[in-house]
């Protein structure tokens, strides 16, 4: 009789022990999609954030190259001004000429 009791006493540990197994082959497999569904989190947190570099370096060459045009109309006009000045004084230059011979005759 001790000899059943030990037969039994061995099957139930044994089959505690596959319950256990089972329940920590579950658990190891939830654990492993975690990690994998972290992973996935990672990358795409990663992929946004040079995504916003990137626009970030875009925005950057937008603003440089928009005070660069800046700067060149800015040259630009105070030329035109210049050049504007410059047919003023001489078509006054022009006028007074002309009155001068006018009156002179």
């Amino acid at each position: 009789m001790p000899i059943a009791k030990l037969v039994i006493k061995d099957l139930v540990i044994g089959d505690g022990a596959q319950e256990e197994l089972s329940l920590l082959n579950n658990k190891l497999n939830l654990l492993e999609n975690k990690i994998v569904l972290k992973d996935s989190i990672i990358t795409n947190l990663n992929k946004s954030v040079m995504n916003f570099e990137s626009i970030l370096l875009t925005k950057s060459d937008q603003l440089a190259l928009s005070q660069e045009l800046s700067l060149k109309l800015q040259t630009d006009l105070k030329k035109q001004k210049a050049k504007t000045k410059l047919f003023q004084l001489g078509s006054g230059a022009l006028v007074v000429g002309g009155l001068v011979l006018l009156l002179a005759k």
